[in-house]
C-alpha cells in the first residue's frame, strides 16, 4: 500500500476510535473501550508508516482534517448532533483542504 492509502487508513481509525470514544461511556463500558483502544493504537501505526514517506505537515494535517470531517458528520448521524448549512460548509472547507493537500504535496 502506497504512502497516501495508509494515512487514509489511519484517517478512518482516527474516526473509529473518536466517534468510539462516545459508546465507552468513560471507559466503563468492555467492549467498546477495548475497540477504542484497537482502534487508536491501529490509528498511530498506520499514521507512523505513512510518515515513512510523506511530509509530517502534510500527513498531520490529513489525518486530524480526516478525524475531524468524519466524527461531525457521525456525530449527527449516530448521535443526532446539531445540524447546521454553516457547520457542514465549513466541514466542507476542511475536506478542501485535505483534497488540496493530496493534489500538491
Amino acid at each position: 500500500m502506497n504512502s497516501w492509502g495508509l494515512l487514509a487508513v489511519a484517517g478512518l481509525f482516527e474516526i473509529s476510535w473518536a466517534v468510539g470514544l462516545k459508546y465507552t461511556e468513560g471507559f466503563s463500558r468492555l467492549l467498546p473501550s477495548v475497540l477504542t483502544i484497537l482502534g487508536s493504537i491501529a490509528s498511530f501505526v498506520f499514521l507512523s508508516l505513512a510518515l515513512k514517506r510523506l511530509p509530517l505537515s502534510i500527513a498531520y494535517a490529513v489525518w486530524t482534517g480526516m478525524g475531524i470531517a468524519g466524527t461531525s458528520v457521525l456525530g449527527v448521524v449516530l448521535f443526532h448532533e446539531a445540524f447546521s448549512p454553516g457547520k457542514f460548509f465549513f466541514i466542507g472547507l476542511i475536506v478542501a483542504g485535505i483534497v488540496g493537500l493530496r493534489l500538491n504535496p
